[in-house]
């Protein structure tokens, strides 16, 4: 009788060992600081932080890339120029082209204000060249408007021949300096 109770005293024994292990705390996946704000101390949560650290990273690299080619389509705009012939304001093919890549861009950049800067070579007066650099500028106004962008957008100057492009007396430098700019205001 006593190797009975001795047996079974073990087995009870064991018993309550068993239930002791099993109901034994785990470690917590997550603390509560006292401003009620949980942090991560488990596996899960360190697998989390390092997910959602990955994730910020890639939504930086994201937002850097767009930023990155916001200011390459800006530069583009503002290096782009419309060449006209010889005492004409009128628009070539390729400016219409020109132009429509840059109507694309102005109404993608609606709260953008956009200074077309007529431009002349140096042959004819100061007045003269005044007038036409100034159709000049309003012939690009009046294709951008007709192409969609808000005529709030857009403003016209005419520089007529004081500011050359490339200085010179031939036809070469004559041909750069007939053109349309564009500046951001």
């Amino acid at each position: 009788m006593k190797k009975n109770i001795s047996l079974g005293l073990v087995l009870v024994m064991m018993m309550s060992l068993m239930v002791f292990a099993s109901c034994a705390k785990k470690a917590p996946e997550s603390e509560e600081t006292p401003m009620g704000i949980t942090t991560g101390t488990g596996e899960g949560a360190e697998a989390e932080s390092e997910a959602e650290r990955q994730r910020r990273i890639a939504e930086e690299e994201i937002a850097e890339d767009r930023a990155r080619q916001a200011e390459e389509e800006k530069a583009k705009f503002l290096d782009t120029k419309i060449y006209f012939a010889f005492d004409d304001s009128s628009l070539s093919a390729e400016a219409r082209e020109t132009l429509l890549a840059q109507a694309r861009w102005l109404k993608e950049n609606r709260g953008r204000t956009v200074v077309v800067e007529g431009h002349c070579d140096n042959r004819g007066t100061e007045e003269y060249n005044l007038a036409l650099g100034s159709r000049r500028a309003q012939s690009v106004k009046d294709f951008l408007v007709n192409a969609g962008v808000e005529l709030s957008q857009i403003v016209t100057i005419s520089y007529g021949e004081e500011k050359p492009a490339v200085r010179g007396n031939n036809e070469e430098a004559w041909a750069k300096n007939r053109r349309a700019e564009f500046r951001l205001r």
